[in-house]
């Protein structure tokens, strides 16, 4: 297992999977296919980091289903791409879902969404996950796994009137090794960023969405890292098609970044 943060600041490219349930009819090795196909094109492109990330839509916990795909995936991936730092996040409110697919995979981190406080969104209420979180890491004795938390991520509206930098102190507080930061825009995720900044948090600070090849280096240069997945697919799709993700899109915005880590 890699450290999150031991080398340059990481680029994570977020490997998005079609949704479980509404993909029934796919046998597990079209799964498979399609996990490897969209690894490789981020691998050869020279991408450090990416993110596995399961997308079925439920507000309980992941079910069984979920949590042996995803750890099946994330070790097949991890297998045929041992250079590439692997990541894990599943869409269900369900942290010990998340922490016990990167336990078993090899994976460096999680993302987890709600971290601190409570929220409302598409799938209804969500509250913390930080105690639970750090409790099934340590139950695990995988403390080596980062938790990357999300900051009033943009999908859903936090119920509480703290600020973002109040609430990224509490997730410190409550063990989150790094923290995600997305607004509106990238203007404004870049502002909430220095937002954060200006009261001294001390930990990592990920910029988590409208990163391209063209602002990657101001990004960098105010971030800690960066989460892209949008700006690297393919604008013309089939369906059917395997592969999601543009290999000459990923190639320029690794380029744009400074090149492989």
């Amino acid at each position: 297992m890699t450290d999150l943060f031991a080398g340059p600041k990481p680029i994570i490219a977020a490997l998005h999977l079609p949704d479980f349930r509404l993909n029934r009819h796919r046998s597990q090795a079209w799964f498979e296919d399609y996990a490897l196909a969209n690894a490789r094109v981020f691998a050869e492109a020279g991408l450090p980091w990416i993110k596995l990330q399961d997308q079925t839509r439920t507000n309980g916990p992941a079910t069984p289903e979920t949590v042996a795909r995803m750890a099946a995936l994330a070790r097949l991936i991890r297998a045929e791409f041992p250079k590439l730092g692997l990541g894990i996040i599943i869409e269900a409110h369900d942290p010990t879902a998340a922490l016990t697919v990167a336990h078993a995979s090899g994976a460096a981190f999680v993302r987890l969404k709600v971290f601190v406080g409570s929220a409302v969104g598409a799938e209804g209420t969500r509250h913390a996950l930080g105690a639970e979180a750090v409790a099934h890491r340590a139950a695990l004795r995988a403390t080596g796994i980062a938790i990357l938390a999300d900051i009033h991520d943009r999908t859903v509206r936090p119920l509480s009137d703290e600020d973002q930098p109040t609430a990224a102190g509490w997730a410190t507080k409550a063990g989150a090794n790094g923290l995600v930061i997305t607004g509106s825009d990238f203007a404004d995720s870049l502002a909430r960023i220095e937002a954060v900044c200006a009261k001294d948090i001390r930990r990592p600070l990920l910029i988590g969405g409208g990163v391209t090849a063209e602002n990657v280096a101001q990004a960098l240069a105010t971030a800690d890292g960066a989460v892209v997945s949008s700006a690297l697919m393919r604008t013309e799709l089939d369906p059917n098609d395997l592969v999601r993700w543009d290999s000459d899109l990923c190639r320029r915005f690794m380029d744009a970044a400074g090149g492989p880590a």
